[in-house]
């Protein structure tokens, strides 16, 4: 046991994120290379099943990170204005981001269609979701755990009610951007996972290293909970929305996502608390690099690297590759946490040791 309670309390936050990864590699694996007559079966399904998960797991890390940078600025005596903007330059690097991975695509896959350049992709939703929240940065810390719940309880609740709208007339960027779509990261019902991620990252900061134990216990007990009632309401032969689908804008289907990442919490804090604290750990080296797994991994397996196999593998064959390519992710993330002690390697293999001082020439 660790005898500072305080030492590993965020480690947890970055193998919550490598989860995400390692679930979203496979994912996509399967997604691209499995052949077509084989995505009916059970490895298909449980595989997609289960790579629904990043989305929310990310974005609900997205939200605590924000939550760290508004109780940061508010720590140091920031202007409200300087508060508010400090978020919205956070919003506008995941643009830039989002638009650099999205234009990369783009050249590498060309010929292809200038409009996917604007996807609404996850980054975007990121993005988005962050200036629409910026004005939370005016509101202390403790008061944001209120109400950024009420905001992700009231996006999850609202997104059936945003799908009646009728959006003839309005561009279909924009509506994308806003609505439920099954090819979209829109703000309804995405953004709730982020809200909810801010209002948990301000808890985290609210409370004190010592009491951090017993909010893992409370966040299990929540997310068991929470996904008990969510079943239950949602396999009701009734319901209060006229249009509520669960795979796109059903407030069950993110509250059960929502439960899932709380009990990952909960799991996460006590394996590298009490299991990996003093090592290093696999899972948080994907995590410390997500986004760089996330842009080459998608370039790889979507990309016209291995073109032969799309659509052209059996079950087992899948697996290997999907595990290769974990594999080659784990290199590429240690290699550029370690790029400093890498370089230093290669110049002394190629120029020999560098001297020490006491032998330099002139001493």
């Amino acid at each position: 046991m660790p005898k500072q309670p305080g030492k590993h309390r965020l480690q947890y936050l970055d193998w919550v994120r490598g989860l995400g990864a390692l679930i979203m590699l496979q994912g996509h694996v399967f997604d691209s290379f499995l052949k077509n007559d084989l995505r009916g079966g059970a490895a298909y399904v449980y595989s997609q099943f289960v790579g629904g998960m990043p989305p929310a797991i990310f974005l609900f890390l997205t939200g605590v990170t924000l939550a760290f940078l508004m109780d940061s600025t508010e720590r140091k005596g920031l202007a409200p204005a300087t508060r508010v903007w400090t978020s919205l330059r956070r919003a506008g690097y995941l643009f830039a981001i989002a638009f650099a991975f999205r234009a990369q695509m783009l050249i590498t896959g060309w010929p292809a269609q200038w409009s996917d350049l604007f996807k609404v992709d996850i980054l975007n939703c990121m993005g988005f979701a962050i200036a629409v929240f910026a004005p939370m940065a005016l509101f202390r810390t403790a008061e944001r755990v209120r109400l950024c719940a009420i905001l992700g309880a009231a996006i999850a609740f609202g997104s059936p009610l945003i799908s009646q709208i009728h959006w003839t007339g309005v561009p279909q960027l924009a509506r994308l951007y806003i609505a439920p779509d099954y090819h979209a990261f829109s703000f309804f019902p995405w953004a709730a996972y982020l809200a909810f991620g801010m209002s948990a990252g301000s808890i985290i900061r609210v409370m004190p290293p010592e009491a951090t134990e017993r909010a893992m216990q409370w966040a299990a007990l929540a997310g068991g909970t929470l996904l008990f009632a969510c079943q239950y309401f949602s396999s009701l032969p009734y319901s209060i929305y006229t249009n509520a689908e669960y795979w796109l804008n059903s407030p069950a289907q993110v509250l059960s996502k929502l439960a899932v990442v709380l009990l990952v919490l909960a799991f996460a804090y006590l394996w590298t608390r009490y299991a990996t604290a003093d090592g290093w750990s696999w899972m948080r080296q994907f995590g410390t690099t997500s986004l760089l797994v996330y842009w080459v991994h998608i370039e790889l397996v979507y990309g016209r690297w291995f073109a032969f196999f799309k659509g052209a593998l059996n079950v087992g064959q899948t697996i290997a590759a999907a595990v290769v390519l974990i594999l080659v992710m784990l290199l590429l993330s240690a290699a550029r946490t370690n790029f400093g002690a890498i370089r230093t390697w290669f110049g002394g293999l190629i120029w020999g040791p560098a001297p020490r001082p006491d032998t330099a020439s002139g001493d």
